[in-house]
């Protein structure tokens, strides 16, 4: 299924801002929360974009997808800067993989042993 973007971004403004009517503090929060490592001023918002970017990748989550591809444009990150930070969340999901293979192998050893001492 292909999503439009670009409606699905303005379906979200439009989602969070019922819930900053109704709510405001949880989204008051959020935003403090957000903003606050910008305040550091050691990463420029492109570069603090496209590790959100990536980071949104990892945790498979759509709306922030479409949130941060829109504030890396608005920050002028290239395509060719986006594909290598995209890059970074393959590489390391695929070594999260292998390190959780390992601990489920580690597991499976460790039943098998048991389930044979039974």
């Amino acid at each position: 299924m292909m999503l439009d973007w670009n409606a699905y971004r303005q379906q979200l403004l439009a989602g969070t801002g019922d819930i900053g009517r109704m709510s405001p503090d949880i989204v008051r929060g959020y935003r403090q929360l957000s903003e606050a490592g910008a305040k550091t001023g050691k990463l420029d918002a492109k570069t603090r974009e496209l590790i959100a970017l990536a980071v949104s990748v990892t945790r498979q989550c759509d709306g922030c997808i479409t949130m941060h591809a829109d504030a890396a444009v608005k920050h002028g990150a290239t395509r060719e800067e986006v594909l290598e930070a995209l890059g970074v969340a393959i590489a390391i999901n695929a070594g999260a993989a292998l390190v959780y293979s390992a601990r489920a192998m580690d597991a499976f050893t460790a039943r098998s042993a048991e389930a044979r001492a039974e």
